[in-house]
């Protein structure tokens, strides 16, 4: 059984000005899940969806989707694709551009309009679908793109920023959306820089900065790593238990002792002794990285170690 629904092993782009938007890519994504990529303006999200999707040649690129070479075209047509910037033509309805890309995919009447229908009443356009695109708002137009790249019923959708543009309330439609796409088998690759949405969505997450992977993993074991934990204590604590705090190097502040670990587990000797000194344990919480804060710190670091590698070739 084939593992992952795409396998890079490696992917460059170097445009004919010089300039390298992916330096040697490789990541995998599992069948069934969200994948989401993140990264700053510039960093090379969309070309990499692009190229993966042969609307951008690629410089170099070995790897599977499928379980097929990248590029191959009977894979293709199982594949899913709403574009970042989505436009259509402002004078069809919502309906008919549902339908010219059910046509696109060779779909049959019959089934483009059973299709059509499911696809409108599954993003909510239903009572719309009538009106032209020119009338629509700029969540509206996303809800019809996402429509339309599930018209071929694909294994595998890549969304290049879909909420972008789009208000709260259609934030969280989508969320609900791409979970639903999960649980019906379909893997969801999402390239978004609304980082607390794909924190709330995605299974694995890639951050790439300047053409580069520069970490990659499940999203809940990213975040949990330098978690901290945190005890609020009632009373005092005697001094032979303060001295054992700051040997083990967790930081004592009022009425609360906070310490970074790996594990919930690390935080158990410090709670022996909090019971063994009689003192009241008030409260106890873990305080994870953010998929935020760790983007930033992943970049600020790419950034230093990048600045240090080019003084030194000076």
């Amino acid at each position: 059984m084939i593992e992952f629904a795409v396998n890079i092993e490696t992917l460059r782009k170097r445009y004919s000005n010089g300039v390298e938007a992916l330096a040697g890519v490789s990541l995998q994504v599992p069948y069934g899940s969200i994948f989401g990529l993140i990264g700053p303006n510039g960093a090379g999200k969309s070309t990499m969806v692009k190229s993966l999707l042969s609307i951008l040649r690629p410089t170099e690129c070995r790897g599977t989707m499928l379980g097929e070479p990248i590029g191959n075209k009977a894979i293709l047509a199982k594949v899913g694709y709403l574009p970042e910037h989505a436009s259509f033509p402002d004078y069809l309805t919502g309906r008919q551009v549902i339908e010219y890309a059910a046509g696109l995919a060779h779909q049959s009447r019959n089934a483009c309009r059973q299709r059509c229908e499911t696809l409108l009443e599954q993003v909510g356009m239903k009572e719309a679908a009538h009106r032209s695109i020119r009338t629509y708002s700029k969540g509206m137009k996303q809800r019809i793109g996402l429509a339309q790249a599930l018209i071929n019923d694909p294994v595998v959708v890549f969304l290049d920023e879909p909420t972008d543009g789009v208000d709260p309330e259609g934030r969280i439609d989508f969320k609900n959306m791409i979970i639903s796409m999960r649980e019906e088998g379909r893997t969801v690759f999402v390239n978004s820089h609304l980082l607390a949405e794909v924190e709330q969505v995605a299974d694995r997450v890639a951050i790439l900065s300047k053409g580069r992977i520069i970490q990659y993993g499940l999203v809940e074991e990213m975040t949990r790593r330098d978690a901290r934990y945190e005890i609020k204590f009632q009373g005092q604590l005697p001094v032979s238990l303060m001295t054992w705090c700051h040997e083990q190097q967790m930081t004592i502040e009022q009425d609360r002792i906070s310490y970074r670990a790996d594990s919930p587990a690390q935080m158990q000797p410090l709670i022996d002794r909090l019971r063994a000194a009689l003192v009241v344990i008030r409260e106890i919480k873990e305080e994870r990285f953010s998929l935020e804060e760790l983007f930033l710190q992943a970049v600020a670091q790419s950034r230093t170690e990048a600045s240090v590698i080019k003084g030194g070739k000076r």
